[in-house]
């Protein structure tokens, strides 16, 4: 091959590793996006990288392919914003949304907290135009909201678990062939099933604890004997 014929040849393939390696740098730079736009870098293109979006935050997430990609465990959550799904479990149909609607101040906490994880382990590729970002990039009143509402709930997780600290839980086991049980070492009081007043605000629900009580404190109105168990006894067994 003549010298000329080489070197154009060398000229044309730096040509195209620059503009490879252009379109990469687009990519990665941090930037607005539609999800439409966004729907395209869902891993089915390996020529792309994969992006996934939560909070309207969007993150290249190209180094865990095989999670993210086709077949991996977190494929669904590729080329999209699925902020819900990431606590509600539901990764079909309406479940694959960026909707909180309904989420307690403890759900929209987590998601953020999983935002916070994306911003530490993934590259940030900038911002999807919707609900949590306006066309110039800034945050919205939902999504402010939203931070509102995860920092309320983070206040009253640390509360619920300071007020809960001053009481011991109780001791559990549970095995297929003997069930549960329930107890309290020596001195640490008696097994007695106890509301959770915070859970009402961070999940919406009333759920209870075993907590072990001393006797002077057994007269205590809310706490509940385990079925079966004497008033006295440091174990219990579970049904």
């Amino acid at each position: 091959m003549a010298l000329g014929a080489r070197l154009l040849l060398g000229l044309a393939l730096l040509a195209a590793l620059i503009g490879v390696l252009l379109q990469l740098y687009r990519l990665r730079k941090p930037r607005l996006w539609t999800p439409e736009e966004l729907s395209v870098y869902n891993g089915t293109d390996e020529g792309l990288p994969i992006l996934l979006g939560i909070l309207g935050s969007v993150f290249d997430v190209t180094k865990g392919r095989s999670h993210y990609g086709p077949g991996g465990g977190y494929h669904h959550f590729s080329g999209r914003d699925a902020s819900r799904a990431f606590v509600s479990g539901n990764f079909t149909g309406d479940g694959l949304t960026d909707s909180l609607q309904g989420l307690s101040s403890m759900e929209v906490n987590s998601i953020v907290d999983w935002r916070k994880l994306y911003f530490d382990k993934y590259i940030f590729s900038g911002k999807i135009v919707g609900r949590y970002y306006d066309s110039q990039g800034n945050p919205t009143k939902y999504l402010k909201g939203v931070e509102m509402k995860a920092k309320r709930g983070a206040q009253l997780l640390e509360k619920q678990k300071s007020e809960e600290d001053k009481i011991p839980n109780c001791n559990s086991k549970w095995s297929q062939a003997e069930g549960g049980e329930v107890w309290c070492e020596a001195g640490a009081g008696y097994p007695r099933l106890v509301r959770r007043p915070g859970d009402i605000a961070l999940t919406g629900k009333v759920s209870q604890r075993c907590a072990c009580f001393q006797e002077a404190e057994l007269g205590r109105p809310g706490l509940v004997v385990y079925e079966g168990c004497d008033y006295l006894s440091t174990s219990c067994k579970v049904k």
